[in-house]
């Protein structure tokens, strides 16, 4: 059970299942090292204050894993295709199931991925995104914004449904 919740949350961050078990592993490990540390006494409901905790080791062992590949995620060109990506509103959407949008988080690049995740998901502000990547705020923003858009054009086309919406005047 405490491993699929571990699976779920890696998952999120990378896409080759052995990372996501590497990261996973790392976080049981950091979690059994620093278990010592979790002070049961301060925490009405001990379960979900254990598991909040463990979510945060294992988000900021993504990270960490995020960092040290870095130098080779970085250098990624975008292509002239990402970068003029319309403004579209699609519909459709609410037929896509859990499943086949993590599936299309998962195809956006690491960098663009992880700037998302940490945003919409972990709740993090920019400065603090900043923070732990080691990037610009203007660079995370940036990327959230990219990631957005090309996370847009993936489920576009995955509903195969799109609806040009005239601006209201």
């Amino acid at each position: 059970m405490l491993r699929d919740y571990a699976m779920k949350i890696c998952y999120r961050y990378q896409n080759n299942i052995e990372q996501v078990e590497e990261i996973m592993n790392e976080g049981f490990i950091k979690l059994f090292k620093s278990i010592h540390q979790f002070e049961e006494s301060r925490h009405a409901d001990i379960l979900a204050s254990l598991k909040g905790w463990f979510k945060r080791i294992l988000v900021n062992t993504c990270i960490d894993y995020y960092r040290k590949n870095a130098s080779s995620i970085n250098g990624q060109m975008l292509s002239e295709d990402t970068e003029n990506i319309a403004d579209r509103q699609e519909t459709g959407i609410d037929i896509l199931s859990y499943k086949e949008i993590i599936e299309a988080i998962r195809l956006l690049s690491p960098a663009y991925r992880t700037v998302f995740n940490l945003f919409v998901i972990e709740g993090l502000t920019h400065e603090e995104i900043s923070n732990q990547l080691g990037i610009s705020i203007g660079s995370s923003k940036s990327n959230l914004s990219k990631a957005r858009e090309n996370l847009r054009k993936i489920l576009t086309k995955k509903t195969d449904h799109l609806a040009y919406v005239e601006p209201i005047r």
